[in-house]
C-alpha cells in the first residue's frame, strides 16, 4: 500500500511540471466528454445515427468509469501514484487509437469505453498525489487548478477539435490527442513518489461510505446526470435553434472558460467556509434555474443559449471541485483515494445515465422540451440533497 508521506519540498521546475500533469490527468480522460458533444452534428452526418444515439457514447464511457471507481481507489493505494498516472495515460492514448481506427457506430462506444479507466483512475490518482507531493496551504488550489482541467478540456474541444475536423474529419482531429497522452505516460510518473513497501493486503473494493459521503455522492450524481446531457445535446440542440456549427461549438469553448474559472476561483474560496454543504446547495439550484432559461431559447432567442452556458458552466462544473476539497479538508470521509473513487462513482454513474436519459426523452413527442424539464428537475434534487448533508453536518457538530 502507497502510503501518504509528509509534502517534500520541490523545485519551482518540479512544482510546476507537477502541477501542469495533475492538470493534463485530469483535462485528458474527461476530453472525449466534450469532444462528442462539440463534434456531435459531425458523427451524426458522417455515421448516419440519430442525434440521441450520442448518448449511448457517453454512457460508454462513463458507465464503465463508474464501475471501475469501486475499486479504482484501493487499486491506486496499492499501486502507488507512479504506476497509477502511467495507466492513466496509456489507455487514453489507447482509447483514442481505437476510436480512429475501429468502424462504425459499434466501434466509437467500445473505444470510448476504454478512456472510462482513465476516467475511473483520474481522481484517486490525483488526490493521492496531492495528498503526497502538495503542502497543506496549497491544497486547495491544487484541487481546484487539477478539476479545471476538465473544463480545459471542454475549451480544447470547443474551440480547436471542430477547426481541425472542419478541414481534415472528425477522425483527424481526435488523432491530436495520441501523441500528448503517450508523452504524458512517458514522463509524467517520475513526478510521483516511489510505491512503499507493501504493507498488509486490503480488500479491492472500498468500505461502505458513511452518511455524510453518502449524501455527498448524491449531489454529485445529479450533478453528473446534469453536465453530461447538457453538455452533449447543448450544440444539437442549438443547431436546430439556427445557430451555426461554428457557434455552437464557440458554446461548448465559452462553457469550459466558464467552468475553469469558477473551479479555480470558488474551490479556494471554500476552503475558506465553515461548511461548504450550502454553497452547494446554492450552485445546484441556479443550475435549475439556468436549464429553465434553456429551455425556452428559440431562433429569435440564443441568448437563452448563452445565458444557460455561462450559468451552467459557472455553477454546475464547480461542484465537483468543492466536493474533492471536502475530501481533501476532512477526513471524516475517508481516506483520498478510497472516498474519491466512491464520489467519481457517483459522478461518473450520472454522467453515463444522464445523456442516454435526456436524448430518449428528446425523441418523444414533446421533443427537448420535456428533456430540459427533466434536468432541471434532477439539479433541484441535487440541491435537496445538498440540504441534507449541510443538516447531517450540524448534527453531527451540535
Amino acid at each position: 500500500m502507497n502510503a501518504i508521506a509528509p509534502p517534500l519540498r520541490q523545485s519551482p521546475l518540479r512544482a510546476i511540471s507537477l502541477h501542469v500533469v495533475l492538470l493534463l490527468s485530469m483535462t485528458l480522460p474527461m476530453l472525449i466528454l466534450y469532444t462528442i458533444g462539440a463534434l456531435g452534428p459531425l458523427l451524426i452526418a458522417d455515421l448516419g445515427i440519430e442525434p440521441g444515439w450520442l448518448g449511448y457514447v457517453t454512457m460508454s464511457a462513463f458507465g464503465v468509469a463508474a464501475v471501475l471507481s469501486l475499486a479504482a481507489g484501493p487499486l491506486v493505494e496499492r499501486l502507488g501514484s507512479r504506476r497509477g498516472l502511467w495507466m492513466l495515460f496509456f489507455s487514453v492514448a489507447l482509447a483514442y487509437g481505437l476510436l480512429i481506427t475501429l468502424p462504425g457506430f459499434a466501434g466509437i462506444i467500445a473505444a470510448v469505453a476504454v478512456c472510462g479507466v482513465a476516467q475511473a483512475l483520474s481522481n484517486p490518482v490525483t488526490n493521492q498525489l496531492i495528498a503526497q507531493r502538495i503542502p497543506p496551504a496549497r491544497k486547495a488550489f491544487a484541487v481546484g487548478l487539477k478539476q479545471s482541467g476538465v473544463q480545459l478540456g471542454a475549451l480544447i474541444a470547443g474551440g480547436l477539435l471542430p477547426l481541425i475536423a472542419v478541414s481534415f474529419g472528425w477522425r483527424a482531429a481526435m488523432a491530436t490527442v495520441i501523441p500528448v497522452a503517450l508523452l504524458l505516460a512517458c514522463l509524467a510518473p517520475s513526478l510521483a513518489p516511489p510505491p512503499s513497501p507493501a504493507g498488509p493486503r486490503r480488500s479491492w473494493l472500498p468500505s461502505r461510505p458513511g452518511k455524510l459521503l453518502l449524501n455527498l455522492m448524491a449531489v454529485q450524481g445529479c450533478a453528473g446526470v446534469t453536465l453530461s446531457a447538457f453538455v452533449t445535446f447543448l450544440p444539437v440542440f442549438a443547431t436546430q435553434q439556427g445557430v451555426s456549427q461554428h457557434d455552437a461549438g464557440l458554446m461548448v469553448a465559452v462553457f469550459g472558460v466558464m467552468g475553469f474559472t469558477s473551479r479555480l476561483t470558488l474551490t479556494s474560496l471554500s476552503s475558506k467556509l465553515k461548511d461548504e454543504s450550502w454553497l452547494l446547495l446554492g450552485l445546484m439550484a441556479l443550475t435549475a434555474l439556468a436549464l429553465w432559461v434553456t429551455q425556452q431559447a428559440s431562433p429569435e432567442s440564443h441568448w437563452r443559449l448563452w445565458f444557460g452556458v455561462l450559468v451552467v458552466g459557472l455553477t454546475a462544473v464547480a461542484t465537483n471541485a468543492v466536493a474533492m476539497g471536502m475530501l481533501l479538508r476532512y477526513s471524516v470521509f475517508g481516506a483520498p483515494a478510497t472516498a474519491s473513487g466512491l464520489l467519481s462513482a457517483a459522478f461518473f454513474g450520472g454522467f453515463a445515465m444522464g445523456a442516454p436519459l435526456f436524448g430518449a426523452l428528446a425523441t418523444t413527442f414533446s421533443g427537448f422540451s420535456v428533456a430540459w424539464s427533466a434536468l432541471a428537475i434532477v439539479a433541484l434534487a441535487g440541491a435537496v440533497a445538498a440540504l441534507g448533508l449541510a443538516l447531517l453536518r450540524r448534527r453531527s457538530a451540535s
